[in-house]
């Protein structure tokens, strides 16, 4: 007997990142009954150890509710909880597919940020019917009519159409229930059209292969069942159906309208990528649902072992992760100083922590990470076309007919009254203005007035302090939202540095002829800070090409060989010195300066 749709609700919780989704989603578990209180621990949607750590929603997951309305009618809840920060938007959208409605959550502390707006926009380019609802009511710097005027002028919902809650002490969550009931709508598929379902999140089972989150749009899902990906061509054998609730529950089908999960038996979460559809093998569906297209890395970086011998370890170590992360992408890579490590590519800067800290705590690694860098497509003198994400692999200037880099548009959200200093940055930064919007009326004080900055800057400048600087210049106020926007033409140059003029690929930069000399020069200064000293002087050198832009010394380690010389003939002092001055020619001709672990972090957080 199929299920009816009319009492199934598929929805998900989206907001800027810490503005409450998990702990919301704890409340609604156990309002609904899914899990008794003491069996509840805080974030019991974030299974990860570093989502709980970090207060952080890294991978989307999906629970089941039952719950009892008003009017006495059962209903089938599928919640979804999405990631919040931009690195993952292409999982959020994947997400929102799947949804037919949303709850909007603001933190009425702090207002609508960035990613506030960025989400709701994409909600809406869904089609989905959103629910805004203040949420911390519970804090005691809750501004209720201020950030309610925001959402009023910024988003146009009324004050009768956004909820008040608190997802810490329950107050509001059942008001909330009711609303998703009441104002989201049901599914709309088809029991007897051809399969198809849409996946929004993927991780492996050592003992299933990969598990493919999914809403059914279509048809139907039974074990057995032959499917096929449509963007992929991948075809399987469906292992096990079912749902979370939030364990896995298995069942005999999954019908048009729900969402739960199908063991697939495939080996890697790239055969299953997320925002494919799933049809039927036999009856294949005419056309795939709309929206997929495949995780392309923005962020590249070097990943290398601190002892050599941890190579093996790190590559078992990268071939783990990405069985359960589809998005990272990495490849063998070497480096004279350095050794044996890889070229990884990230969604975003968050992205690469995240894989950094699983590396180092998950498997007891100590790594070493370059500085990140974007890719860029060169156009070469022979009419070539190449593309470069490592800098060690950029032709020579005269090789170079034209070269292009990733530009980002941004938007920012400040107090009005950090709008000098954020100019400032973006200045810095290669950023050109577009646009100002002061958000929402002013209430109480010009301080409460808040303001959209957007932007156009390249990538590559946001890779390394700018997202400090900015935390900075606005006292942790300013939030921040980014999208891909092409590639421009670009005049750059690679900045090598030379240690002991041996040259350190894992500082190699890429910059605009006029930042060479600036940043070079904090580079090297950078290093000779970190740099112990050595028995002889080592020079270190930043260069373009052939030529020298900065350059510092670290002294020698001096040793006093003439302590035991009370007396005696000037020429037997000399000697010594001679002698002393031959062995450190000798030392530095054949001697090798170990760049430690902290020089790296250092060059990676430097100033620039």
């Amino acid at each position: 007997m199929s299920l009816d749709q009319s009492l199934i609700r598929n929805f998900c919780i989206i907001a800027h990142i810490d503005h409450g989704k998990s702990t919301l989603a704890d409340r609604l578990i156990e309002s609904t009954g899914a899990m008794r209180r003491e069996e509840i621990v805080e974030q019991v949607m974030d299974s990860m150890e570093l989502e709980r750590e970090r207060g952080i929603t890294i991978k989307a997951k999906a629970i089941r509710l039952k719950y009892t309305a008003s009017d006495g009618q059962s209903y089938l809840l599928n919640l979804i909880d999405t990631p919040g920060h931009v690195d993952f938007s292409y999982e959020v959208s994947r997400t929102l597919a799947a949804c037919d409605g949303a709850v909007l959550l603001i933190d009425v502390t702090q207002g609508i940020q960035a990613q506030t707006l960025a989400n709701v926009y994409a909600a809406m380019e869904h089609d989905l019917e959103i629910i805004p609802a203040l949420n911390k009511m519970d804090l005691p710097g809750a501004e209720p009519e201020r950030v309610m005027s925001e959402v009023n002028t910024v988003l146009g919902y009324s004050a009768e159409e956004t909820l008040t809650i608190s997802g810490k002490t329950g107050q509001g969550v059942p008001e909330l229930l009711e609303a998703i009931i009441q104002r989201i709508p049901a599914p709309t598929g088809s029991h007897d059209a051809p399969m198809r379902a849409i996946i929004f999140d993927s991780y492996y089972d050592r003992y299933k292969g990969v598990i493919a989150y999914l809403r059914v749009i279509d048809g139907s899902i039974r074990r057995g069942d032959r499917l096929k990906l449509m963007a992929t061509g991948t075809e399987l054998e469906v292992v096990e159906v079912g749902y979370f609730s939030p364990r896995e529950c298995p069942v005999d089908v999954l019908e048009s309208g729900e969402v739960g999960y199908i063991a697939t038996g495939l080996k890697q979460v790239g055969e299953a990528p997320v925002g494919d559809t799933l049809t039927s093998a036999s009856n294949p569906a005419s056309a795939p649902l709309a929206g997929y297209r495949p995780a392309k890395p923005m962020v590249f970086a070097g990943i290398y072992p601190t002892l050599a011998n941890d190579y093996p370890t790190l590559r078992e170590a990268m071939e783990k992760l990405k069985l359960n992360d589809a998005s990272l992408f990495y490849e063998m890579e070497n480096s004279p100083l350095l050794g044996h490590g890889f070229r990884c590519g990230f969604l975003g800067l968050l992205h690469l922590d995240i894989v950094y800290e699983r590396l180092e705590r998950e498997f007891g690694l100590n790594l070493v990470v370059t500085a990140p860098g974007v890719k860029y497509q060169i156009t070469t003198t022979s009419d070539e076309q190449i593309t470069v994400v490592n800098p060690g692999e950029m032709p020579s200037p005269s090789q170079i007919a034209r070269m292009e880099e990733p530009w980002v548009k941004l938007s920012i959200i400040t107090p009005a009254r950090f709008i000098g200093p954020i100019m400032d940055l973006e200045r810095e930064s290669g950023g050109i203005h577009k646009h100002t919007e002061f958000l929402g009326m002013t209430v109480g004080s010009e301080e409460n007035q808040r303001v959209r900055l957007d932007y156009e800057m390249p990538l590559r400048n946001m890779l390394t302090t700018f997202y400090d600087n900015l935390k900075s210049r606005s006292k942790g106020y300013a939030s921040l939202d980014y999208e891909f926007m092409g590639y421009r033409t670009t005049e750059l140059v690679k900045l090598d540095i030379l240690v002991n003029e041996v040259l350190v690929d894992a500082f190699s930069r890429i910059v605009t002829p006029e930042q060479a000399q600036s940043v070079g020069r904090v580079l090297v200064q950078k290093l000779k800070e970190e740099i112990p000293k050595q028995l002889f002087v080592v020079p270190i050198q930043a260069a373009v090409g052939g030529r020298i832009v900065a350059r510092t010394d670290i002294g020698a380690n001096r040793k006093d060989v003439l302590a035991k010389c009370y007396g005696g003939d000037i020429t037997r002092k000399r000697k010594l010195l001679e002698k002393q001055k031959e062995g450190k020619e000798k030392m530095k001709r054949i001697g090798k300066v170990e760049v430690p672990k902290e020089a790296f972090l250092s060059v990676l957080k430097a100033e620039v």
